[in-house]
């Protein structure tokens, strides 16, 4: 029999499932491993897709999407953010914000080319770009800077092969955020080296500290050079719909939307009339959650401060990434142990690249009350690592 692909054959399963796979078969456990916000749907989106459902509307849509969603992505986008991007041929809708991270790698690279992957970051970038045929470059962040991208960090890691740079701000796993100031000097480093930047804004909406999110895409000379990637998944709690969109010059949208077409044919037509109604009138659902998230992620903080565990104050997405380099484990002991003994999952910091290692990423969608429980039973566990406990 002929061998499979060696490109995948040489890729590890995600470091995040075999904890969900474990908690499956533990009915008392408490899982913070889940990047999924744990509100419903709100109800006037759901019931504009079941609308649809009910009129008929079950057929392909063109394979860039419904316009109408297009244009009212690219109007709130703009009005937003300061990026304008034609719905007619800079905009598509994917399957997820998933397949439009996939598309921009696989319409940008060819084989042996370099991106650059900050991390600790999403666990799907590297596979990704090596199942585009590029040369996956990751570039470890640092605590001591808040996990966020420094112009130093980045040109130290280009070289005459680097293609792309993927950013990824509010950042999965450890809820570092990059200022408008922040991103300037990336951006200049960008139009200096000429590179493509793919900026994954899934976590756009949740952000918690006195400045708003800021898109790379809108600094000057990157609105030629910059894909971004959104969708509906986190900020609407739409995950299940699965539906998101990419933003970029024609050029690129444009080879994009080929591999899309062949590959997909168009996203999900009842996911398409709710995201219609999302964007249009659900800024107060995410007003709402986003207050939420924040009470939660201050309890962490101050629990963690209790524990006397390190974590430095996150300020956007939904998880914590405290340090737990002090009990002398890996993170996957520690995660392991952790659930063995007081049946909570969390998910280690090395299954979001080998610069996580020594951390742990705990995710505060869930309710205050499981949250609550969740420190009581670190609390536990972490005193009889230090001894305190018996």
């Amino acid at each position: 029999m002929k061998p499979l692909n060696q490109t995948v054959l040489d890729m590890k399963p995600s470091g995040i499932r075999k904890f969900f796979d474990i908690v499956s078969e533990m009915p008392k456990a408490i899982s913070l491993g889940v990047g999924e916000p744990d509100f419903d749907t709100p109800w006037h989106i759901s019931d504009e897709g079941i609308y649809t459902l009910e009129k008929g509307r079950t057929f392909y849509t063109s394979n860039s999407g419904l316009m109408e969603l297009r244009k009212e992505i690219g109007l709130w986008y703009e009005k937003k953010y300061g990026i304008h991007r034609n719905p007619v041929s800079e905009i598509l809708i994917t399957v997820g914000g998933s397949e439009g991270i996939d598309l921009a790698l696989r319409a940008l690279l060819s084989p042996g080319d370099e991106v650059i992957i900050p991390e600790p970051s999403y666990v799907s970038y590297v596979p990704c770009v090596s199942l585009a045929g590029g040369v996956p470059v990751t570039l470890p962040l640092k605590n001591e800077n808040c996990f966020k991208l420094t112009a130093e960090e980045l040109e130290s890691a280009i070289t005459e092969k680097t293609k792309a740079l993927v950013l990824s701000f509010p950042n999965n796993p450890t809820g570092a955020i990059m200022t408008k100031d922040d991103l300037k000097p990336i951006a200049e480093l960008a139009v200096k080296y000429d590179l493509y930047v793919i900026s994954d804004e899934i976590y756009s909406e949740l952000t918690y500290g006195k400045e708003p999110h800021a898109s790379i895409g809108a600094l000057p000379g990157m609105s030629e050079r910059t894909i971004v990637i959104n969708g509906f998944s986190k900020a609407y709690a739409m995950t299940g719909w699965r539906l998101g969109y990419a933003m970029a010059p024609e050029v690129i949208a444009r080879e994009m939307t080929k591999i899309h077409q062949f590959c997909i044919m168009c996203a999900p037509t009842t996911s398409q009339y709710a995201a219609v109604e999302a964007i249009k009138n659900g800024d107060k659902d995410i007003a709402k959650m986003r207050e939420s998230y924040d009470k939660r992620r201050r309890f962490l903080l101050k629990q963690f401060e209790i524990m006397g565990l390190p974590c430095f104050e996150p300020e956007g997405a939904f998880y914590m990434f405290p340090c737990i380099k002090e009990f002398g484990m890996t993170s996957d002991e520690f995660a392991t142990t952790l659930l063995r003994e007081e049946e909570l999952a969390v998910v280690p910091g090395s299954a979001f690249g080998d610069c996580g290692e020594g951390f742990i990423r705990i995710s505060y969608a869930y309710s205050i009350d499981e949250l609550r429980e969740a420190m009581d039973r670190m609390g536990r566990f972490i005193r009889r690592r230090r001894g305190q406990e018996q």
